[in-house]
C-alpha cells in the first residue's frame, strides 16, 4: 500500500539514561537516588515466571551497567533493548549501554528508527521504575520515592517527549501508594499536556487494593484520570507477576500466555462497577493482543445476565459489560491476525497498534510491512481506525498523530549520547 497511513504506537519502552534521577534529585538524596554504577553480573535465571539476577564480585568479570537504589541491583540487559541484534544474541545477557541500540535512550536515535518502521509517533513505557512505577512503590523512603516519581515524569515530559516535536507522547507513572497522591500528580502532569498514566493490571499482586476495594480506595485516582481525560494504560507484567504455570516452566511458557493477565484485568475492570462511578474513565491495555477478547464478552454478559442473583453485582453494574467495554475500553496488539479476524465482535474503535520497540517481540525494523500484511482483508477507513485514529482520540493528539504540550511548556534540548564508561 504506498498510502498505509502513518503509524501512531501506542505500546514501546524507554531505556532511561543515567542521569534522569541524579540530575533532578536535590542534592541530599543524589547519592542514594537511583544511579548507575558499573560491576559484573552474578547468577542471572528466569524460571516459572521470576527473573532473579545477582551483582558478582569486583574483577570476577566484566562490568555491565546496573542501577542501584536503596537495596535494588538492577541490570541493563539484553531483554530491554534487542532490536537489532539476531535472535541468538537475543538472552538474558547483562550490558552496558555502549552495547544497545541508541534509539532506546536517546531521542534522535528513537525519532530516526521510527522513520524506519513508519511510525508517525510512539507512546513510551519506563525500563527501571517497571511498567508501572512499582520500583518506587516498593521503596522503604517514600519521600525520596515521590520526588523519584516527579523527576522521572518532568524528565519524561520536558526531555524525552520535549525534544521530540510532538512525536514522543509522555505517559507519567504515579504513587501507588497513596491514591490522593496520585491523584495530584495526574493533574500536574495534565496541567503540562500529558493524557496518559500507567497502572497495574492486578495491583493486589503488588500489595495493594484491589479495583473491587469497598472502601473505594482507588477512587481518588479514577476521578482525577476521568476529570483530566488521562487514559490508564496498563501494560503487561505492571503487576510484577508474569503469568507461569509451574516454579519450574521455562519463560517461553509466560511468553506465550503474556495475555492471561489482561484477560483477567479486563474482567475486574467489567465486573467492578467503576464504569458506573466514572462515566469519562478510559482505560487501555497494553502488550495484552486482541484475540481473547470476544469470548471474555461474551461470557461475561452471560454471567452477568444469567447469574446476577448470585454473583455479586447486584446494582454496581447495569449495562452488559461488552457495551461498557465499547465504551470505556481500549485494546493493543502487534502481532495478532487472529484478533484482526474478530473485529465486529472486539469492535474496530476499540482496536489500538504497537512496535513494541525496542523488546524482542517487537516488528521493528518491519512494523508496517507486517501491519500491511495482516491488515490486507480490511477497508482503508478501518486500517486508519486501527494504526493512528483510535490512538489519537484515546491521547488526545493532533489530527497528524502528534503530542502537544501546553502552551507554556518550556522546550527541551537533544538528551546527549555521552554516557559514563564503565567502573569497576
Amino acid at each position: 500500500m504506498h498510502d498505509f497511513p502513518k503509524i501512531v504506537s501506542v505500546d514501546d519502552h524507554v531505556v532511561e539514561p543515567p542521569d534522569v534521577w541524579s540530575s533532578r534529585l536535590p542534592a541530599r538524596y543524589r547519592d542514594v537516588g537511583p544511579r548507575v554504577v558499573h560491576a559484573p553480573k552474578g547468577e542471572v535465571t528466569f524460571v516459572g515466571g521470576r527473573l532473579t539476577v545477582t551483582m558478582g564480585a569486583p574483577g570476577s568479570g566484566p562490568d555491565v551497567a546496573w542501577w542501584r537504589y536503596e537495596d535494588l541491583c538492577r541490570p541493563l540487559m539484553r531483554l530491554d533493548a534487542a532490536v537489532g541484534f539476531d535472535r541468538d544474541e537475543v538472552d538474558l545477557r547483562l550490558v552496558r549501554y555502549d552495547q544497545m541500540r541508541p534509539g532506546a535512550f536517546t531521542v534522535a536515535d528513537r525519532l530516526a528508527d521510527m522513520d524506519v518502521s513508519h511510525i508517525e509517533s510512539s507512546l513510551c513505557f519506563p525500563t527501571f521504575p517497571r511498567f508501572c512505577g512499582q520500583t518506587f512503590t516498593e521503596a522503604a523512603d517514600r519521600e525520596l520515592a515521590l520526588l523519584c516519581v516527579r523527576a522521572y515524569n518532568d524528565w519524561m515530559v520536558e526531555q524525552w517527549c520535549g525534544a521530540a516535536a510532538g512525536r514522543l507522547i509522555p505517559l507519567a507513572i504515579v504513587p501507588l501508594w497513596d491514591a490522593g497522591l496520585a491523584a495530584a500528580e495526574v493533574r500536574r502532569n495534565a496541567a503540562r499536556g500529558v493524557r496518559a498514566v500507567c497502572f497495574s493490571e492486578i495491583p493486589p499482586f503488588l500489595g495493594l487494593p484491589s479495583i473491587h476495594d469497598r472502601d473505594h480506595y482507588w477512587d481518588p485516582f479514577f476521578a482525577a484520570c476521568a476529570e483530566t481525560g488521562t487514559t490508564i494504560n496498563m501494560h503487561i507484567g505492571s503487576s510484577s507477576k508474569m503469568p507461569s504455570t509451574s516454579a519450574d516452566a521455562p519463560p517461553a511458557v509466560g511468553s506465550t500466555l503474556t495475555f492471561a493477565n489482561s484477560c483477567y484485568s479486563l474482567v475486574d475492570w467489567l465486573l467492578s462497577g467503576t464504569f458506573e462511578r466514572f462515566p469519562e474513565l478510559t482505560i487501555a491495555y497494553s502488550e495484552g493482543s486482541i484475540g481473547w477478547i470476544p469470548y471474555i464478552l461474551h461470557r461475561a454478559d452471560v454471567v452477568w445476565r444469567e447469574n446476577r442473583g448470585w454473583g455479586g453485582l447486584g446494582e454496581t453494574v447495569t449495562v452488559p459489560p461488552s457495551e461498557l467495554y465499547r465504551r470505556h475500553v481500549y485494546g493493543c496488539f502487534f502481532d495478532d491476525p487472529h484478533g484482526l479476524l474478530s473485529l465486529d465482535e472486539i469492535g474496530a474503535d476499540t482496536v489500538t497498534y504497537e512496535s513494541d520497540y525496542p523488546h524482542s517481540d517487537s516488528t521493528w525494523p518491519d512494523t508496517r510491512a507486517v501491519a500491511e500484511r495482516q491488515m490486507k482483508h480490511l477497508p482503508p477507513e478501518t486500517i486508519e481506525k486501527i494504526v493512528r485514529g483510535n490512538a489519537i482520540r484515546m491521547l488526545g493528539l493532533t489530527p497528524d498523530g502528534r503530542w502537544a504540550a501546553a502552551p507554556d511548556l518550556p522546550s527541551a534540548d537533544l538528551p546527549s549520547a555521552d554516557l559514563p564508561g564503565p567502573r569497576g
